[in-house]
């Protein structure tokens, strides 16, 4: 690692709990990571939005642990910052040839995700496939909680934004995320992606997205007042052309607390909010099938976690 990506890590700042480890030492901050690349999955993955997966997948890297805890994570079997990840450590040279070979299939573009306790470890990435003349389009995978600084150093880099806004609440945000300052960040966050992306979400002729934002919103059971509020905050304090991609897809893993976590969105919140995104004027983007939450279920335990065999 170049000594540029190294010092990022030498006083852990490029997440918003901006913890202090020196993590080239050895330490680790609150994501339970040192300086090394940590990745749990490399895969063409066919279940993102239409031009983000285009006709034949996206590469997608799938970085080990994550800088908050959601209770309900469908790839809690990662992201959990308490699992032993040692098995998930990989160098460089190993990265890039499971990435490479993947691209060499004709895939266009190349997602990390969860990417942002180890963006140096993935600007890394980048400037090594540059540098063996790659050029993939870039999408950045996040669950909405950077800091603007980093996303300032991304700009430039990062062709597509893909992030999470879940929270407009601060109570939910800590009981379910471990993040109560998640709906401030977050919203700061996208605003950054915006003013480097605006609302415009370019794609190519045989529709892959290759420059733009596409907000992410999940709707949570019981929690259709906090959907709605998040749908407010786009509206009115970014814009009401971004893109948005309001999912239907919750399901409780086994493992799950609270309690009231445990059971689907109902086909009544998931109209109140689809409607409320309706009267604000978010026409941009997709919704998804009710029943999507059927598709949505990896297992990082299997070579491909998104497929059945």
């Amino acid at each position: 690692m170049n000594d540029r990506y190294k010092d990022m890590l030498r006083s852990c700042a490029i997440c918003p709990r901006k913890c202090g480890a020196d993590r080239t030492a050895g330490n680790k901050g609150y994501c339970g990571l040192d300086d090394g690349i940590y990745i749990s999955s490399i895969c063409i993955h066919k279940g993102e939005e239409p031009p983000v997966s285009g006709p034949d997948g996206i590469c997608n890297v799938f970085f080990s642990h994550c800088n908050i805890q959601c209770s309900y994570c469908q790839n809690f079997q990662i992201s959990d910052n308490k699992t032993d990840i040692e098995h998930c450590r990989m160098n460089l040279e190993t990265a890039l040839g499971k990435i490479t070979e993947i691209l060499d299939k004709g895939i266009p573009a190349l997602g990390f995700v969860s990417p942002f306790h180890q963006v140096p470890q993935m600007l890394e990435i980048i400037d090594e496939l540059h540098r063996r003349s790659y050029d993939p389009v870039i999408v950045y995978n996040t669950n909405g909680y950077d800091t603007v600084e980093t996303l300032q150093m991304l700009e430039g880099i990062v062709d597509v934004y893909l992030p999470d806004l879940k929270y407009s609440d601060p109570v939910l945000a800590k009981e379910l995320s471990d993040a109560p300052d998640y709906p401030q960040t977050a919203l700061n966050a996208v605003k950054e992606m915006y003013r480097q992306k605006g609302h415009e979400l370019k794609i190519s002729s045989n529709g892959c997205a290759e420059s733009g934002l596409i907000v992410r919103h999940l709707v949570l059971p019981g929690q259709a007042s906090n959907s709605i509020g998040v749908l407010s905050l786009i509206a009115k304090e970014i814009s009401p052309e971004v893109f948005m991609s309001v999912m239907s897809q919750y399901y409780p893993p086994k493992h799950l607390s609270p309690d009231y976590m445990n059971y689907r969105v109902t086909a009544e919140e998931y109209r109140l909010v689809t409607e409320e995104m309706e009267k604000l004027g978010l026409y941009n983007g997709w919704l998804q099938e009710f029943e999507s939450h059927m598709n949505y279920r990896p297992d990082f335990d299997k070579d491909h976690p998104f497929e059945d065999k």
